[in-house]
């Protein structure tokens, strides 16, 4: 089965120029805790997810550090740069090693560059207890 198969296409996803407070609200309201950061031509930049925004929280040394945080800060500031990434082609099982041995919980999916979906540790398990792998 290819990555392509199980990927999903309804993608949620985030300007390196927007706010804490924008991405806070888009995780919030796509139920997800990760958001491909891309340029205008859908190439993929970083990646942002809700741990990344709490260790910012963390590391602010004051009240109002944590509420300058929300609105001064950019999403290129605390994002994770050069996201793993994998073709559509590729095969389900070489995703799942990826995610295993580099111990993270989703793949951006590109073709020429460009993202097409994201295929996550759940969509995996989904397929296997669906006996669709």
């Amino acid at each position: 089965m290819r990555v392509a198969d199980l990927m999903r296409t309804d993608l949620k996803t985030v300007d390196p120029d927007a706010t804490i407070a924008e991405v806070v609200t888009i995780l919030s309201d796509a139920h997800v805790s990760g958001l491909p950061v891309v340029n205008g031509k859908r190439r993929v930049l970083g990646v942002i997810t809700a741990s990344d925004v709490v260790t910012a929280i963390a590391e602010a040394d004051s009240p109002r550090a944590r509420e300058r945080l929300f609105e001064a800060t950019r999403v290129r500031e605390i994002m994770t740069s050069r996201p793993q990434v994998i073709a559509a082609e590729a095969e389900v099982a070489e995703a799942a090693r990826a995610m295993l041995y580099l111990e993270i919980h989703r793949l951006f999916v590109e073709e020429e560059g460009e993202l097409v979906g994201v295929i996550s540790q759940s969509d995996i398990a989904g397929a296997v207890a669906n006996a669709k792998l």
